[in-house]
C-alpha cells in the first residue's frame, strides 16, 4: 500500500493503492515554477474515494467497490526519501527525484507537522525557505510578525502575551507549580491549574499516591503497554472496575486515536449504559449496547472485561455475560492494532471526546477506575507509573 503526491510534467499527481489498484488523479492546471508563487494543495482519500485540490480547482475520484483501508507501517516523506529504491513503482510516473522548492503549513490528518530542524525523525538538505526571522507563523494566536534589526517581534492580540505570544495574559502571573499546567479561563479572567499524575491541590503542589483513580471530568491518563511487541492481537482483553454516577462517559479506551483509521477498543456510558464499541480496521465500528437494566450509573462498583477473540466479541458485567456478537463474520480484519496505548476517562487536555471518537462517546469519564487488567497478565497496571493530568486519589471514602 502506498499514498503519493509528485510533481509530473508540471502538474501535480496524488497516486494511493490500497491493496488491489493504483488510483491516479491529476489536477487539471499546472503550478507556477518562478519560485515565488505559493500554491495550495490539499489532497486525500476518504476510504477509496480520492481528491486532488490545487488552489480551489478539484478533482476526485469516486468510491468505487475494493479495498478501502490503507496499510502502510513505513516513515512518512516530505520532499524526498533516504533511498530512491525505496519508492514503490508504481507510484510515480517517471524515474523518482527528490523536490526542490518550499512547503509550508503541512497538515495530516488535522494535524499539523512542524517542519522544524528539531521536530522531524530525520532529513538531509534542507535549509530556511522564508529568508526573514519571522518564518512562518512564528507569532501563535494571531500575532503578527515585524523583523527589525535585532531579529523579529510579535504583536499579540489583546488576550496573549509572551514573544510569541504564546503565553494567554490570564495566565502571565499564575501560581501552578512545577507539576502543573496553566488552564486560562477567559470568561472569568482567571485561570485553573491542571495537576500531573501524582500531584493535587489547587496549585498542583501536593504530591499524592493512589490504587483507585478518581476522575473530576476534565481528568484522562494515558498508559504505554510495554509487552505491545509480545502481544497476540487476535486475543485482546481488558478488565476493569469502575464506579460513577454519570449516564454518559468514556472510561477507557485502548487505541493510538491519532486518526479515524486507527484500531481501537472502546467501553463507555451512553444513557446509563454500558457500550463497547471495537475497531479492527476500514471503521467497522459496531457499537454493543447492554439495554436489559441501567444499572451503571448507580455509583456502585461495577466490574466489565471485554474479550476478542478475532472477530468475536464477548463483554461480560459483574460476572454475567451480557454481550456476545460476531461484528464481521468474514473474518476480513481480526487483529487489534491498537499502538500498546490505553487512555482512561478522557485524551490529552483541549482534545474533546464527542471529537476525538466521533461522537460515539458524549464526554469525559467521571468517577473512579480501579484494578485494571490487559490481556491474560497476572498484574493489575500500575496507572500510577503512567501519564495524566487532573487524577485524585480515590482511596478514600469508598
Amino acid at each position: 500500500d502506498f499514498l503519493c503526491i509528485s510533481l509530473v510534467n508540471g502538474f501535480t499527481q496524488l497516486r494511493y493503492n490500497l491493496g488491489d489498484r493504483t488510483v491516479i488523479l491529476q489536477t487539471l492546471q499546472k503550478v507556477h515554477t518562478n519560485g515565488n508563487t505559493w500554491h495550495l494543495l490539499n489532497a486525500g482519500r476518504v476510504g477509496n474515494e480520492g481528491y486532488l485540490d490545487l488552489d480551489g480547482i478539484n478533482v476526485t475520484q469516486k468510491a468505487s467497490p475494493g479495498m478501502n483501508a490503507l496499510d502502510t507501517h513505513s516513515d512518512f516523506f516530505v520532499g524526498g526519501v533516504s533511498s530512491l529504491n525505496l519508492v514503490n513503482p508504481m507510484a510515480i510516473e517517471n524515474e523518482p527525484t527528490g523536490f526542490t522548492g518550499c512547503i509550508r503549513e503541512m497538515v495530516i490528518n488535522n494535524r499539523e507537522l512542524n517542519l522544524t530542524a528539531t521536530d522531524p525523525k530525520g532529513g538531509a538538505n534542507i535549509g530556511d525557505c522564508d529568508g526573514t526571522d519571522c518564518g512562518y507563523t512564528v507569532c501563535k494566536n494571531n500575532g503578527t510578525c515585524q523583523v527589525g534589526n535585532s531579529g523579529f517581534s510579535c504583536s499579540c492580540p489583546k488576550d496573549w502575551t509572551g514573544t510569541k505570544c504564546e503565553q494567554s495574559i490570564h495566565c502571565s502571573q499564575n501560581m501552578c507549580g512545577s507539576h502543573a499546567l496553566c488552564i486560562p479561563q477567559p470568561s472569568s479572567f482567571s485561570y485553573t491549574c491542571a495537576c500531573t499524575l501524582g500531584w493535587t491541590g489547587k496549585y498542583c503542589d501536593n504530591k499524592i499516591k493512589f490504587y483507585i483513580a478518581k476522575f473530576v471530568g476534565n481528568s484522562y491518563i494515558k498508559y504505554t503497554d510495554p509487552f505491545y511487541g509480545k502481544r497476540d492481537l487476535q486475543y485482546s482483553r481488558l478488565s476493569l472496575n469502575f464506579t460513577t454516577n454519570q449516564t454518559e462517559g468514556l472510561i477507557a479506551w485502548m487505541g493510538k486515536s491519532e486518526d479515524e483509521d486507527n484500531d481501537f477498543l472502546a467501553i463507555g456510558l451512553a444513557n446509563g449504559t454500558l457500550k463497547v464499541v471495537i475497531n479492527l480496521g476500514e471503521r467497522i465500528s459496531v457499537p454493543l449496547m447492554h439495554r436489559k437494566y441501567f444499572t451503571c450509573s448507580d455509583g456502585r462498583w461495577h466490574v466489565t472485561t471485554v474479550v476478542q477473540n478475532q472477530t468475536c466479541v464477548k463483554v461480560y458485567l459483574d460476572e454475567e455475560l451480557i454481550l456476545f456478537e460476531d461484528i464481521d463474520p468474514q473474518r476480513k480484519y481480526t487483529a487489534l492494532n491498537y499502538g500498546g496505548i490505553c487512555y482512561f476517562g478522557g485524551f490529552e487536555i483541549g482534545r474533546k471526546v464527542n471529537i476525538v471518537t466521533t461522537g460515539l462517546f458524549q464526554k469525559e469519564f467521571i468517577g473512579k477506575i480501579k484494578d485494571v487488567v490487559l490481556f491474560q497478565d497476572s498484574k493489575k497496571i500500575q496507572l500510577m507509573k503512567a501519564e495524566g493530568y487532573n487524577i485524585h486519589d480515590g482511596n478514600s471514602g469508598n
